[in-house]
């Protein structure tokens, strides 16, 4: 319980891609939802534009370590009429799903109605279909599990709210656009390290002993707020029954760009891939300013839902 082993080992060329590596002006690159698609890492990273909007951008690497920008933004606000006005503002943290076959991007679009996911989804990474918006305003970090669960689609959201506050829910879907059957799942823990908001980070993992999710938890301090990840574990047939929520987080901001920054304090996931090997690459914003990677055992995090965990509500 007590040792100083990290869970997660940062790796050691971090940050490893900054606004400096875009061939585009930004004042930023952080909250990047990654995969490994045909061999390659595609990373699908979150800027701040100079006049204070955010575009997702792509980058990609055959080591997952070394990305290569591409020359422009992934993603942009829509000028269809269905999507134009809620996404307005800009397009932020972006997740991806791999689910039969393509890719679902779930991401939060902004506008002066406030925040809603919208989602898409790719077979290639070069052309991209938008569905639909999938929740009402106010709702950010939707992500969406790689299969069906008795022949629905299964996701985790965060309402972003101080209703029950910023708290991780499920919902569920025949069909990627209709969703209902919502249930809360995970609450903040009064006076614990993730006692402001809780939050879903990238899509979960599939273990033995069930769905790895790996979560943001906020403390509010008096010099303001920490982010940091945790992970918790849902049933492998039932998604909404949870095996545990460990009780200590796995990674907090200690490098300098994690500490200082465009939000100082934070480590925010929404992206991870799973290796042969038994591990994982975890990606992470870092103060809301560069992005950063690390590896962890995926059987470390499984035992620490199960052996030291704490309440979920």
């Amino acid at each position: 319980m007590y040792e100083k082993t990290p869970i997660v080992t940062r790796y050691s060329g971090n940050p490893i891609l900054t606004k400096a590596d875009v061939p585009y002006p930004v004042a930023t690159v952080y909250n990047a939802g990654v995969v490994k698609h045909a061999g390659r890492y595609v990373m699908l990273f979150r800027s701040n534009l100079q006049n204070g909007r955010s575009v997702i951008g792509r980058a990609d690497s055959d080591d997952g370590y070394s990305f290569q920008a591409a020359p422009k933004p992934f993603l942009v606000p829509s000028q269809n009429p269905q999507f134009a006005e809620y996404e307005e503002w800009g397009v932020e943290d972006l997740r991806i799903c791999p689910c039969e076959g393509e890719y679902l991007l779930t991401y939060s679009a902004y506008s002066r109605h406030g925040v809603r996911i919208a989602l898409a989804r790719t077979k290639d990474f070069q052309e991209v279909e938008r569905v639909a918006l999938i929740t009402q305003a106010d709702m950010r970090n939707v992500v969406i599990f790689p299969q069906k669960f008795n022949g629905r689609y299964v996701r985790l959201d965060r309402p972003h709210s101080e209703i029950s506050p910023w708290s991780t829910w499920i919902s569920y879907s025949p069909d990627l656009v209709h969703w209902g059957d919502s249930k809360i799942l995970i609450k903040p823990v009064h006076y614990h390290w993730d006692e402001m908001k809780v939050g879903p980070g990238p899509q979960p993992i599939q273990t033995e002993e069930g769905w790895l999710q790996i979560y943001h938890g906020v403390y509010k301090t008096m010099s303001g707020s920490v982010y940091r990840l945790g992970v918790a574990l849902h049933d492998l047939d039932d998604p909404a029954r949870l095996r545990g929520v460990s009780d200590r987080w796995i990674l907090e901001p200690e490098a300098p760009w994690e500490i200082n920054g465009y939000v100082p304090n934070v480590v925010f996931s929404c992206g991870v891939v799973p290796e042969a090997d038994g591990t994982i690459k975890l990606y992470w914003g870092g103060a809301d300013t560069v992005m950063c990677v690390g590896t962890a055992r995926i059987d470390d995090l499984v035992q620490l839902c199960l052996s030291d965990a704490r309440p979920p509500l």
